[in-house]
């Protein structure tokens, strides 16, 4: 019987079970995290951080070898063609990996001062990583929401973890509330697609979008005067009687708002604007590390999920009017960009800057939507890649001057921090510099790569509205730079750097400076990721 057992898990993992490995070694982890945190005394409670971490290294691991499967026989997919191993998986799940990791180390000083040491909030970082790794690899609608619901309720727990402060509460309850508006604006559009299509697979629904278009240019045709237009009118009658009743307005109306509700739907996501209300009192309640990950995983995360379907649906099956969509997505980029950088300028509390940042940065990602070329997608894993590091460094700045008595959040808070400790300033000031897009960083070659996009495709005007937009988001990141290195320090402690928090550091700023002064390798990753 055991034998049985064994084979029977053996058999599962050779098969279906290798696509979905990595979720699953998380998911233990996260498991065992949850019971172990039972049997352990509140002073070893750095252990559950500590499986946490090698949950991430395991599962980076099965990443690896699942790298060479693809290599030896390209991608492949299981569960019925609803989740698929192919280098864009592998390329955004070892991101969401990196940032977990990076979050990880970051949070254990941090919860020891909150006194909110607990296992459930590792196991939570895990449980949201699987949401996200599902979101990259789903190829059906119903896996890709299941992957996109498991995230957005892992964060709206980790959000309110810390229990005592009324911040913290009132950031969870507008995460959640608004947070399950998206979904559900996400999930009517899903459902129309499905009545579209009578499908769930994405391959599925592209086929009958593209099929659908067909119908409606044939119906247009059929409208005209002449032999032509006649010709196709006797084709209908004889074949598709039907399709004579409707006009070509109304066969394409579904299709448009089926896109119009998805991509709100994921607006909402990555705090595009007009749809990012949330994030500013989210990113500033949430604990700090949390904050981060948020910041960094969710949003990469969830353009994964725009990049899959509108690779997958959209731009193949709407061959006719991805001009008109991408107008709108030029439209929330320019949106994104203004409001993101102005409002900026006027912050005091250091992550609410730093979520109006976060929203222009967007901004610059769907440029690269627009541009939708090969040097555009480029641009958009690296800026991905790039973004991850600088802005999770930034981030754990601010988590080492979280001392007992002091938040650390404010601008007054980093007064004189060269003078208190020269290191945490030198790489504030490398991490302002690449979030700014200066070079030699990472960040200025995400923005190069945008901005190159868009002059090969020929669109100088957004080219030059992005240029321009690097003037004010220097001001507000330098502002952060001139606290830190001019102004005289007040009695704030020195801030003492963690062992972790010093390997966070340390592979943040390493990418952050190599992506920069060396991109070829970090290039070479980005192409990988859309199979060039």
């Amino acid at each position: 019987m055991n034998i049985s057992i064994i084979n029977s898990i053996v058999s599962y993992l050779r098969g279906d079970g290798a696509v979905i490995l990595p979720e699953i070694e998380l998911v233990l982890f996260g498991l065992g995290i949850l019971i172990i945190d039972f049997w352990i005394e509140q002073k070893e409670k750095y252990i559950n951080a500590g499986l946490a971490l090698a949950g991430t290294l395991f599962s980076a691991f099965t990443l690896w070898r699942l790298r060479a499967a693809v290599v030896a026989r390209g991608e492949f997919s299981g569960f019925h063609d609803s989740v698929v191993v192919d280098p864009f998986f592998l390329f955004f799940s070892i991101l969401f990996l990196a940032a977990t990791a990076l979050v990880i180390l970051l949070s254990v000083k941090f919860l020891d001062i909150e006194r909110e040491q607990e296992g459930e909030y590792y196991a939570l970082l895990l449980f949201a990583c699987v949401g996200m790794m599902l979101m990259a690899s789903g190829i059906d609608l119903i896996v890709l929401f299941l992957g996109l619901e498991t995230m957005a309720l892992s964060f709206y727990v980790l959000t309110g973890f810390l229990r005592r402060e009324k911040r913290s509460n009132e950031a969870a309850l507008k995460y959640v509330l608004l947070g399950a508006f998206s979904s559900g604006i996400l999930a009517y559009g899903f459902s129309i697609l499905y009545g579209l299509s009578g499908a769930t697979n994405l391959g599925n629904i592209t086929s009958a979008l593209a099929r659908r278009e067909n119908l409606v240019h044939v119906v247009a045709l059929s409208r005209l005067p002449g032999a032509q237009g006649q010709q196709m009118h006797d084709l209908l009658a004889r074949q598709l009687p039907i399709a004579l009743n409707f006009d070509p307005l109304t066969l394409q109306l579904l299709p448009i708002l089926a896109f119009v509700l998805v991509a709100v739907g994921l607006f909402f996501k990555i705090a595009a604007v007009p749809f990012h209300q949330w994030a500013p009192d989210v990113y500033e309640g949430a604990p700090t590390p949390v904050t981060a990950y948020v910041s960094v995983a969710s949003k990469t995360a969830s353009f994964a999920l725009l990049l899959r379907l509108f690779i997958s649906v959209f731009t193949p099956a709407q061959k006719t009017s991805q001009e008109q969509w991408m107008y709108l997505i030029a439209g929330v980029a320019v949106a994104s960009l203004t409001w993101g950088n102005l409002a900026a300028l006027t912050q005091t509390n250091v992550k609410r800057l730093l979520a109006y940042s976060s929203i222009s940065h967007v901004g610059y990602i769907l440029l690269g939507l627009v541009a939708w070329n090969k040097t555009a997608f480029t641009g958009i894993a690296f800026y991905l890649l790039s973004y991850v590091f600088m802005t999770a460094g930034a981030f754990a700045v601010i988590i080492v001057l979280r001392q007992k008595g002091l938040i650390g959040e404010e601008l007054e808070d980093l007064n004189g921090l060269y003078q208190r400790s020269p290191a945490a300033a030198v790489l504030l000031l490398i991490f302002m510099l690449s979030l700014a897009g200066i070079p030699p960083t990472a960040g200025f070659m995400g923005k190069y790569f945008i901005f190159l996009s868009l002059i090969e495709t020929h669109h100088p005007v957004l080219a030059v509205f992005a240029v321009l937009y690097i003037v004010p988001a220097l001001y507000y990141y330098f502002r952060i730079v001139v606290h830190a290195w001019l102004k005289q320090p007040g009695e704030a402690p020195r801030p003492i750097m963690t062992s972790a928090q010093i390997v966070a550091l340390t592979v943040a700023v390493f990418v952050t400076l190599a992506a920069g002064l060396y991109p070829e390798p970090f290039t070479r990753l980005a192409q990988y990721a859309f199979g060039q």
